[in-house]
């Protein structure tokens, strides 16, 4: 058998080749190195491959990856795996084909995390549930290790319930969900919350599809905020906004629950498409205005607390849940327009009167005015007219001073009722709002509660005198206070004020008097009723001219002399000295009656 075996091989034999200097070996050599050149063609840098381990020692492995050479990869790379042993298949990250002293470089380390950042992106894209260990928490979550790389847990991803307490969670593998990856800086974030929101969903949906409206169901207290309160119903949350917590005013929810309380609300209304439930505490209890006293009535009075304040009045609670409201018009008898945070302030406890009452519609008005008797009510005999009181400015319009003489009684000083004299033109030229102001009492209008006023009225009427003194024909000197289009103001003796045209107010060497100048003036027109006095300066020069005039120049200034003897020139415009014109007007009666 054997003899045949060798006659076989030997029949087999290329002679010719062999004389020729080939043998079987190099016949194929450039085939084999072709191979191998090829082999090591298919291995790049910075990629995964699978290689063999040749041998270990205490320090180091050797890896083939069937290239030209071993690569050497420290044992501690391997250390998860103590069962490595020689010829074990390994994956290896080729750091490079050859380094600098010729060797190829591999890690066994960088193969790992880079099939674990593939197996985390494999997760991501096919929506994979995958399992972590949770290892320590930090700001805001937690981190997990999966597949070797840290990601980050969120607070609000670890449940759909709020987390209290993170630490309960460290040292436990979890199953979580990838939801987002950071390419660029390698950060992965995970959720534990995102696997119970869909078995949670339909839980809501089977839950909200058996509720009613007017239902009562038990839940535990899982959110407080500023609003309201999150109540869980067993898998589905609804809220009870502030309003319905209690009948009375809450400010902070935490006054009538707290955190983790269990508790019966009634649904007062939800929302299938939103999934969202309305709930009530405060209607599982009776209503305050039931327990309201039945024998209240209009007219009686209550004691209470300003609980909420607003500029157009004062809510005031006379019970627990009962609230009756004082609009600012019912805090004061005063007519003026004020803010309710002039009387009030939340905290105060008053006294006040019911107003109106319907327990229908579950709504009460109060007053505090209505505490003191209406001034209006006497105020013929309080304020009788011609009576004199001292008032306070109040406010101003272009046709008058409104005064308040006291709270809840108004007047008008009209502004021809300011001054005898002064021409006004605005109340703030004659007064200041605040300022006290001597008034009398013109007329009463008690259906509109209103008073006219007058103060020029509290002093004699001076154009009784000035009638006497500034007679058509007398010359005064005057002196020019204000110049315009159509003339000037000339101010004359005495508080009082005249007029002069342009064409009047041209003197004798054809110039135009100016402003500030003082001259001689003759009165061409006096009205006592329209209280208006026409001069002319020009007018003294013509009538000086004629031959009349030049016969008779002594009686030219005849009035003017008796006037500076009887009182002194008064060139500031005021309500007059009256005194000084009540000595003039007698010293000229007692030389007529001499006369």
């Amino acid at each position: 058998m054997a003899e045949t075996k060798v006659q076989t091989a030997i029949e087999d034999f290329d002679w010719e080749a062999y004389e020729n200097g080939e043998t079987a070996g190099s016949k194929n050599r450039q085939e084999l190195t072709n191979t191998y050149d090829e082999s090591l063609k298919t291995a790049k840098e910075n990629e995964v491959v699978t290689g063999t381990v040749k041998s270990i020692s205490k320090r180091e492995v050797r890896v083939d990856i069937g290239m030209k050479s071993d690569a050497i990869i420290p044992v501690s790379e391997f250390r998860y795996n103590p069962d490595l042993k020689v010829g074990d298949e390994v994956e290896v990250y080729i750091e490079t084909l050859e380094d600098k002293n010729g060797q190829l470089r591999l890690s066994h380390k960088k193969a790992c995390q880079t099939r674990s950042w593939d197996r985390v992106n494999e997760a991501l894209e096919k929506d994979e549930i995958i399992k972590g260990y949770v290892k320590s928490r930090t700001k805001g979550g937690m981190i997990v290790d999966v597949f070797g790389i840290e990601a980050f847990l969120p607070g609000s991803q670890i449940d759909v319930r709020p987390i209290r307490d993170y630490d309960v969670f460290v040292d436990k593998t979890m199953e979580f969900k990838v939801v987002k990856i950071n390419q660029e800086y390698k950060n992965v974030v995970v959720s534990h919350k995102a696997l119970i929101e869909a078995e949670l969903e339909q839980q809501k949906k089977e839950i909200i599809s058996k509720l009613e409206k007017g239902q009562v169901l038990e839940g535990k207290v899982k959110n407080i905020t500023p609003y309201g309160v999150f109540v869980d119903l067993g898998g589905v949350d609804g809220l009870v906004h502030i309003t319905d917590l209690s009948w009375g005013r809450v400010s902070d929810p935490r006054e009538v629950v707290e955190l983790d309380q269990d508790i019966k609300v009634v649904i007062i209304d939800f929302d299938d498409e939103k999934k969202r439930i309305a709930l009530g505490l405060k209607q599982l209890m009776p209503h305050p205005w039931d327990n309201l006293d039945a024998n209240l009535k209009v007219g009686d009075h209550v004691h209470g607390k300003v609980v909420v304040m607003a500029d157009y009045g004062a809510f005031v609670e006379v019970q627990p849940g009962v609230e009756g409201l004082v609009h600012v018009s019912e805090m004061s008898w005063s007519q003026h327009l004020r803010s309710a945070q002039d009387f009030l302030k939340v905290g105060d406890e008053i006294e006040a009167v019911v107003l109106t009452l319907d327990r229908d519609e579950r709504k009460m008005s109060l007053g505090l005015k209505q505490l003191k008797n209406d001034p209006w009510e006497n105020i013929e005999e309080k304020y009788a007219i011609g009576s004199r009181h001292t008032a306070k400015v109040r406010n101003f319009t272009n046709f008058g001073v409104f005064v308040e003489i006291e709270e809840g009684v108004d007047g008008l000083i009209h502004i021809s009722d300011l001054s005898w004299t002064k021409k006004i033109k605005h109340p703030s030229e004659f007064t200041q709002v605040g300022n006290d102001i001597e008034v009398q009492v013109l007329e009463i209008d008690k259906d509109n509660r209103r008073l006219s006023l007058g103060h020029k009225q509290l002093e004699e009427n001076p154009w009784d005198v000035f009638e006497t003194v500034y007679t058509v024909g007398s010359i005064h000197e005057g002196t020019i206070t204000e110049v315009m289009d159509k003339g000037a103001v000339i101010s004359l003796p005495h508080g009082v004020e005249g007029f002069a045209t342009p064409k009047h107010l041209v003197k004798e060497d054809g110039t135009q008097a100016k402003l500030n100048e003082k001259l001689d003036f003759k009165v061409i027109e006096f009205n006592k009723d329209s209280k208006r006095i026409i001069l002319s300066h020009s007018r003294i020069a013509e009538d000086a001219n004629k031959p009349e005039r030049r016969e008779k120049p002594a009686a030219r200034k005849a009035p003017k002399a008796a006037e500076t003897a009887a009182a002194p020139a008064i060139e500031k415009t005021t309500l007059g000295d009256l005194g000084a014109l009540q000595a003039l007007k007698e010293q000229m009666q007692q030389q007529e009656k001499k006369g």
